[in-house]
């Protein structure tokens, strides 16, 4: 929920004014997804693993539970696959809508014929990129 970010913004028409502006974009739903997908995950294999040490003798003695597993286990596995791709393009979304060039290009300040505009360090994005990665 990028729209929800406030940042100041000088204002050259008056040296002590300043300008709030927000960024672009709502990219909550795909992190959303991700996360869900992830609780829902652990305390699926929570479960199994109860089923698995606890009640192994009905585990090996009921033939479709073990077919239920496995549909179930690989329901999970294809959602994982949609969310991690969801999430993978949410985060290049939010990169580029955070990108230091992309918000000097959306400030009026910026825009002026001799100003020179600097954004100074990139973002370092190495932690969310791993996130994807998982």
């Amino acid at each position: 929920r990028l729209y929800q970010i406030p940042f100041e913004m000088p204002d050259c028409e008056g040296e002590s004014e300043t300008r709030t502006l927000h960024l672009v974009g709502d990219f909550s739903a795909p992190a959303e997804f991700f996360v869900t997908l992830g609780v829902f995950s652990f305390l699926y294999a929570m479960a199994a693993l109860v089923l698995y040490v606890g009640f192994h003798s009905i585990y090996g003695e009921n033939k479709k539970l073990p077919i239920v597993d496995f549909c179930v286990t690989v329901c999970f596995a294809f959602f994982w696959l949609v969310a991690a791709a969801a999430w993978g393009k949410g985060l290049t979304d939010v990169k580029a809508a955070t990108w230091p060039a992309s918000l000097i290009a959306a400030m009026a300040v910026c825009q002026g014929p001799e100003v020179v505009c600097n954004a100074g360090t990139t973002p370092a994005m190495g932690l969310a990129n791993i996130s994807v990665v998982r």
